[in-house]
C-alpha cells in the first residue's frame, strides 16, 4: 500500500444519480481510498439533498464522507447541478430528466472537472458510471485515465455491446423473432428474447433511454481505458473472459460496504424505518421481505394483486413500499382496507435498510424486482428469491437467478398480468414447502462463491489489485 500511496493516485468519481448506481459507487470510493487512492467524489445536488433530508444524521450542508476522512481515508466531496432545480420531480418526469442528463449535465461536469484539475494536477483518472454519455470527451480534454464503472452483470453489458448482432438477426430494432433463441452472442450461452433487457425488447427504440444506451454503451464505453464491473468472475466466467478480450475488464464485485462504511456513510434517498423490533418477534426464517427497488414503477393492478396474494398466503412479510411505486401522483395505491386486514402478519413501511432486513434471522425469502444490488445482497445473506422484474436489466438478471444459478423462482411470466392466486402459490412455495430446499442449497453455494471472491487471494481481490496496477501504468503514460 505504501508504494501506491507514493503514487498519489487521485481519481474523480461520478456516479449515475440513481439509487441503484449510487450505492456501489460510494462503496467503490471507500474501497479505493482504503487501497491508497485520493478520491474526489462528485454527487449531484439533487441526490445530495435527498440523502441529507432523508437521514437524521445529516444537515443539508453535510459532507457524506466526513467520518471517512476522520478515519484516515482521503476522500473529498463536492456536488454539481444536473441541470434541473433541486425540487424538480425526477421520478414523475423521467424522460425530461434523462434528456437533461443526455444534453445538459455534461456542461456542468466539464466545468467542475476542469476547475478541479486546474487546482490539483495530482488528479490522474476519471471513474464514471458507464451510463454517462460524456466520460470519453471529458477524460480526453483533461488527459485523465478513462475508467468506466459498470454496476450491473457482465452479461448485460455484453448484450448491449452486441446490439448490432441482435439487430442483424432480427432480435432488436425491431424485435421480429420473439420465439427464436439467441445463440450467437460471443461469451453468452443460449438466451431467450424475453430475457433481454427491456430496452432491447421495446418496439420504439427512439426514446431518450435508447439514445443514452447507444451513446454511452455501444459507443463510449467501448473506448474506455478500463472497465471495472460489480460482478464475480466465477459466476460469469465466459462473459467476463469475452469482454476482457475486447478491452481491459475487471470483475471486482460484490462491491459491498465494509463495517465502517455501513455505519458512517449514508446513501439512502428515502427515509428508512427500523423494522428490527417487529422482525425480532417472528420465528426464524418465517418472514418474506418484499421490495421493488428505488426507481422502477409498477401498475396499480399488479400492486393490488400482489397485496391480496400476500394476505392469502398467510405468511409474515415486511413490505418496503415506497410512496411513488405506482406514480408520484398516486401515493396511496394499496387496496382500500388492506393495511387493517394485514394486522400483525405484515409490516408495511415506506423504506428500510435492506441489508439490515435481509441479514435478520427471521427473514427467509425475498420478493424482488431483480435489481442487481438486491440480488447480490440476497445472495450474500443466503436468501432465495421470488422474481418480479420491472425494467431494464432486471429481466436479464432474472435469467441468471432462475435459469443459471437456480436460486429463485418467477412470480409470473413476462408480459402476463399478475394474479393473486399465483402470488399466493409462489409465496407458499418459497416460504412453506419442501420445493424451496433445493433453492436454499444452491444459494448457499453461490453465497460461498461471493465470500471466496472477496477473501484474501480471491478473484475479486486479485482483480482489484491488477486494476490498480494498470491504472498507475496508464496514468504514467498519459502524463
Amino acid at each position: 500500500m505504501s508504494d501506491r500511496r507514493r503514487q498519489n493516485l487521485h481519481a474523480i468519481v461520478i456516479p449515475l444519480p440513481l439509487q441503484g448506481h449510487l450505492n456501489p459507487t460510494v462503496h467503490l470510493a471507500i474501497k479505493l481510498a482504503s487501497k491508497g487512492f485520493t478520491i474526489t467524489f462528485i454527487n449531484t445536488e439533487s441526490v445530495h439533498q435527498s440523502i441529507t433530508s432523508s437521514s437524521s444524521e445529516f444537515s443539508t450542508s453535510s459532507d457524506l464522507f466526513a467520518e471517512a476522512r476522520n478515519s484516515g481515508l482521503d476522500i473529498r466531496y463536492t456536488t454539481v447541478s444536473d441541470g434541473l432545480p433541486v425540487g424538480f420531480d425526477r421520478s414523475l418526469n423521467h424522460d425530461q430528466y434523462m434528456e437533461c442528463l443526455f444534453h445538459v449535465f455534461s456542461a456542468h461536469v466539464d466545468e467542475i472537472v476542469g476547475n478541479l484539475v486546474n487546482r490539483d494536477p495530482s488528479i490522474r483518472c476519471l471513474i464514471a458510471d458507464s451510463f454517462h454519455v460524456w466520460p470519453l470527451m471529458i477524460s480526453k480534454k483533461y488527459k485523465l485515465v478513462n475508467i468506466s464503472f459498470w454496476t450491473e452483470p457482465a452479461l448485460v453489458l455484453n448484450l448491449y455491446y452486441h446490439m448490432d448482432l441482435l439487430k442483424k438477426n432480427g432480435h432488436y430494432d425491431p424485435l421480429d423473432k420473439y420465439d427464436d433463441a439467441i445463440d450467437y452472442i460471443p461469451g453468452v450461452g443460449t438466451i431467450k428474447p424475453t430475457d433481454l433487457m427491456s430496452y432491447l425488447q421495446a418496439t420504439n427504440t427512439n426514446t431518450i433511454s435508447h439514445r443514452i444506451i447507444r451513446k454511452a454503451l455501444f459507443e463510449d464505453a467501448k473506448s474506455a481505458d478500463i472497465i471495472i464491473c460489480n460482478t464475480i468472475q466465477e459466476l460469469e466466467p465466459h462473459t467476463v473472459s469475452t469482454l476482457n478480450k475486447m478491452q481491459p475488464f475487471y470483475a471486482i464485485g460484490p462491491i459491498f460496504p465494509n463495517q465502517f462504511t455501513q455505519k458512517h456513510v449514508s446513501t439512502s434517498l428515502w427515509c428508512e424505518i427500523d423494522c428490527t423490533r417487529w422482525l425480532d418477534s417472528k420465528p426464524r426464517g418465517s418472514v418474506l421481505y418484499v421490495s421493488f427497488g428505488s426507481y422502477a414503477h409498477t401498475s396499480k393492478h399488479d400492486l393490488k394483486e400482489i397485496a391480496w396474494g400476500l394476505l392469502q398466503s398467510d405468511v409474515y412479510f415486511v413490505w418496503a413500499l415506497r410512496p411513488d411505486l405506482v406514480s408520484s401522483n398516486d401515493t396511496n395505491a394499496l387496496p382500500f382496507g388492506f393495511e387493517k386486514q394485514v394486522k400483525d402478519k405484515g409490516l408495511i413501511v415506506g423504506w428500510c435498510n435492506q441489508k439490515t432486513v435481509l441479514s435478520h434471522p427471521s427473514v427467509g425469502g425475498f420478493m424482488t424486482h431483480c435489481g442487481w444490488n438486491s440480488i447480490l445482497e440476497s445472495i450474500w445473506y443466503g436468501i432465495p428469491l421470488i422474481c418480479f422484474p420491472l425494467l431494464t436489466d432486471q429481466f436479464t438478471n432474472r435469467k441468471l437467478v432462475v435459469d443459471d444459478w437456480k436460486i429463485g423462482i418467477n412470480l409470473c411470466e413476462r408480459k402476463k398480468l399478475v394474479d393473486r392466486e399465483e402470488v399466493t402459490k409462489k409465496v407458499k412455495e418459497l416460504m412453506m414447502q419442501e420445493e424451496s430446499n433445493e433453492l436454499r442449497i444452491e444459494i448457499k453455494k453461490v453465497q460461498r462463491t461471493l465470500e471466496d471472491a472477496l477473501a484474501t487471494g480471491g478473484s475479486s481481490e486479485r482483480n482489484l489489485d491488477q486494476f490498480i496496477s494498470q491504472v498507475i501504468a496508464k496514468a504514467n503514460q498519459i502524463k
